[in-house]
């Protein structure tokens, strides 16, 4: 079974070289390649992956879904493990997701913690080992069998939310799992803003989504509600 990883990048120029070297070091012979797509950064983020002797394609359209289906497109891999650019998987993420695909996985995540000391955020955190889809995101990554991404299309070509999307059509298939153990996330988001805002913010979103709210009424509020956001 190979891997390729795909990143989706957006001004991250300031900490992509860390996790691409934190990638590499903990790849297995499973890993086949990684992968960077950038959505049309404004500061020098493909330049750093080049330096890093990463392969990093500059996306035509900005958004994690358009640059995600690039990278799955390319890819060489018959599993496609998508990890944003500030999520760190567990060290042995290589052989976890092979041993998990071997028992009969489609696709699946890990949970999550934050780089962060705060109880509120340990809150957060706890949720994410129950299996439901309020509690997964792509910040806990997203490893998923070739021919499963391309029998559903792929992520859809939204703006925001497209994780939630791909991921609520593979739990109807009865064949995603979360591995128990933690990708480690950035905690910058709830630094620039606040717990509580942060997390309102996430609750209103997600039922827009969940009642059927159009991409661009979703991504208008969360644009104007959230310090931070990675839409360009």
């Amino acid at each position: 079974m190979n891997i390729s990883i795909i990143i989706p990048t957006y001004n991250e120029a300031d900490y992509i070289r860390e996790l691409l070297n934190y990638l590499q070091e903990f790849a297995d012979s499973s890993v086949v390649e990684i992968l960077v797509v950038d959505g049309q950064s404004n500061d020098n983020t493909p330049d750093k992956v080049q330096e890093a002797g990463f392969k990093c394609t500059v996306s035509p359209k900005k958004g994690r879904a358009a640059q995600m289906n690039i990278g799955a497109r390319q890819a060489i891999g018959d599993i496609f493990y998508f990890v944003h650019a500030d999520s760190y998987p567990p060290k042995s993420y290589a052989k976890d997701i092979v041993r998990k695909v071997k028992n009969g996985a489609e696709s699946g995540c890990y949970r999550y913690s934050f780089n962060s000391d705060k109880w509120l955020l340990k809150v957060n955190s706890w949720f994410t080992r129950f299996d439901r889809l309020m509690c997964r995101g792509g910040d806990q990554t997203l490893f998923i069998k070739r021919h499963v991404f391309e029998e559903l299309g792929g992520f859809k070509n939204y703006a925001i939310m497209e994780d939630f999307d791909l991921i609520k059509k593979l739990r109807e298939r009865g064949t995603f799992h979360i591995i128990p153990k933690e990708a480690v996330v950035s905690a910058r988001k709830y630094e620039e803003n606040s717990y509580l805002k942060v997390n309102f913010i996430n609750l209103i979103i997600f039922l827009m989504f969940y009642f059927g709210a159009s991409e661009s009424t979703m991504l208008h509020a969360y644009k104007n509600l959230i310090t931070g956001t990675k839409f360009g």
